[in-house]
């Protein structure tokens, strides 16, 4: 039985690397795609996972749903410098996209399709956490029927990428994250920039893609992303956050994990975002997130060209 999973996403580069690896893994029953705002806007985030999907030609077979066009309180912010304006590095520009979302709200989506399948989703969230926490605001009943959540998103030790302490998807739309963390689900993976800035795309392992229509669309994405990578970190390399997520739900033992007491920062005026962990239960809550420490990023890098080669 393949694994049934809802993709939640906000379709920049490395979102657009996530679903390639979710489609051509063939182990999902992908039940649908939720777009929200995050890296781009809501409708540049759906045309991108349209554009994505035919691309792989599966679009007739995977729904896309619009979800969130900004956070549940706070103003849109758009990551364009690491992105492009396009969302996906230059990359598919010239190709007009000939499908559409489905009618539909990306958060009614999601409780309808976990409570017509009770204990079976994993949703794999990728951008900000606004469809989810929206879903969880109207159907409270969803997180008990959920059987897992993995989100790409925070650093329990490391620094953050858009302040000094806060990762991207949790910056944008705190008030989600808190929510979410805070919901109750039986299992919630955190998988942050602790473990993604480990899992490293070089030039071997886009030229182990080949020339094919893949190898070049993964080559162009990247390409302007690798060079900011570059200029950031000093590193010829571009970390594949979302992948990771997915690669998380395909095969868990790629990491190392331990359950901690989670929470999100939403009134600061410098730290906002910021995820916080309770390593040595300070203060005295129970554990409510799975977080990832540690990856072996040689095989999930295995396991990502090799998928993206088939």
């Amino acid at each position: 039985m393949k694994k049934k999973v809802i993709l939640d996403v906000d379709t920049g580069i490395d979102d657009a690397l996530g679903i390639m690896l979710a489609v051509k893994s063939g182990q999902f029953d992908i039940l649908g795609i939720t777009t929200v705002n995050g890296n781009v806007s809501l409708n540049k985030a759906t045309e991108n996972t349209c554009k994505i999907l035919e691309f792989l030609q599966v679009e007739s077979q995977i729904p896309v749903i619009k979800g969130a066009s900004r956070p549940l309180v706070r103003p849109t912010f758009f990551e364009h410098a690491v992105h492009g304006e396009d969302g996906l590095g230059g990359a598919l520009r010239d190709v007009a996209v000939k499908t559409a979302a489905i009618d539909g709200f990306g958060p009614d989506f999601i409780i309808e399709q976990v409570m017509k399948h009770p204990g079976e989703v994993t949703l794999i969230m990728t951008a900000p956490l606004t469809n989810l926490a929206l879903a969880i605001q109207k159907c409270p009943l969803l997180v008990e029927q959920v059987k897992e959540v993995i989100f790409m998103g925070g650093a329990v030790k490391d620094m953050g990428n858009v302040t000094p302490t806060a990762e991207y998807n949790m910056y944008v739309d705190p008030e989600a994250a808190k929510l979410v963390c805070h919901a109750g689900f039986r299992s919630l993976t955190l998988v942050g920039l602790d473990v993604t800035r480990k899992a490293l795309l070089n030039i071997g392992h886009i030229e182990a893609l080949g020339d094919t229509p893949i190898g070049r669309y993964v080559r162009e994405s990247t390409s302007d992303y690798t060079k900011r990578y570059f200029m950031r970190n000093g590193v010829h390399a571009c970390a594949l956050h979302d992948p990771l997520a997915v690669g998380v739900a395909l095969n868990r033992a790629l990491v190392t994990t331990q359950t901690y007491y989670v929470d999100v920062e939403t009134r600061s005026e410098l730290c906002d975002g910021q995820t916080v962990c309770d390593f040595q239960n300070r203060l005295g809550k129970e554990p409510n997130v799975t977080v990832c420490l540690d990856v072996d990023a040689d095989a999930f890098l295995d396991l990502f060209v090799r998928t993206l080669q088939a």
